[in-house]
């Protein structure tokens, strides 16, 4: 395992505290730090780049969301699972990321399902409908290798748990997977959840957090590998990129799960970014550590892609 320590900024420092101030105020942080925003995100009409090609598909369950670049397309596929604690709708957010998977892949196509969420839908809603926006990918004549898989949060779970589920079902792996702050482990067991306690903006200091739901769990055993991958069986998985903030409680969630992963034969690549939290890159141009964390993606998928020479990332290598 090839393990990464970017230095944080003055700037991403800053925002830190500010999100630690309103997160922090009673009426609007509660709403944040439960999730009731995440779950009922209201936003403007999200607007394409010229650049793209912005298709929305109907499936039985679900609408499927395709981002292609109208000149300079390759024949690379990534699919995109989106956060949200299993609670939250696709969003605004994960249209940019899809954007930036799409060039830093070299201009490849990117689908998005805006899968079902609880409480209306609980597990395995989400899987099941992650698992087919994969099909549909494989049946437009795509082969695994030309495929990645990505997801942040609870997307990054279930990443993985699309990963067991082919594994059960011994089916190819994709090529690779990525994930920003994955929810690994929803029994909220790592040792980070006490040691970020009092740093994380976003979840830290109080109880009532959205990671104390269990809309989408439901009676369900939480260490069930398809709900907490972190459970699972990973020897077979594909190469891994991972990437988290040091301040957020879920950095056991990525250091455990890439810990095992290496142990059972997985090659891994993750990046620690000093200060950061959670899912920051979604911060954007505010925070300077959004563009060295897509810069680390960019030279993973460089690489695996064999597109240019090996190039150890910055950073301290531990």
């Amino acid at each position: 395992m090839k393990k990464y320590w970017k230095e944080g900024s003055i700037r991403g420092q800053l925002i830190r505290k500010l999100m630690v101030d309103v997160t922090g105020t009673e009426h609007l942080g509660k709403k944040i730090k439960t999730g009731e925003l995440r779950a009922h995100p209201a936003e403007p009409e999200w607007r394409c780049p010229r650049k793209y090609i912005w298709k929305k598909i109907e499936r039985e369950h679900y609408t499927m969301e395709i981002h292609v670049p109208k000149k300079e397309k390759n024949d690379l596929w990534i699919l995109q699972l989106h956060g949200g604690g299993y609670i939250g709708p696709m969003k605004n957010a994960y249209r940019n990321f899809a954007i930036k998977y799409s060039e830093k892949n070299g201009g490849c196509t990117v689908v998005t399902p805006d899968y079902r969420v609880a409480p209306e839908h609980p597990y395995p809603c989400a899987l099941l409908d992650c698992i087919d926006a994969y099909e549909w990918i494989l049946a437009q004549g795509v082969t695994e290798e030309k495929i990645v898989f990505a997801g942040d949060s609870a997307g990054g779970g279930l990443v993985f748990a699309l990963g067991l589920w082919l594994k059960e079902q011994k089916r190819p792996m994709p090529k690779a997977m990525i994930t920003m702050s994955a929810w690994t482990d929803v029994t909220c067991s790592g040792s980070s959840y006490e040691t970020n306690f009092d740093k994380d903006p976003l979840f830290g200091n109080t109880d009532e957090s959205m990671l104390n739901r269990r809309d989408y769990m439901g009676d369900y055993d939480l260490k069930t590998p398809y709900i907490s991958p972190l459970f699972g069986d990973l020897k077979g998985f594909p190469e891994l990129h991972m990437q988290a903030g040091s301040y957020e409680m879920l950095l056991s969630d990525t250091e455990d799960f890439a810990k095992k992963a290496s142990e059972q034969g997985v090659s891994v690549e993750v990046v620690i970014f000093e200060g950061m939290f959670h899912v920051f890159p979604m911060a954007g141009a505010l925070v300077p550590e959004t563009k060295e964390a897509w810069k680390a993606i960019e030279k993973f998928l460089d690489r695996i892609y064999n597109r240019k020479k090996d190039v150890l990332l910055d950073g301290k290598l531990s």
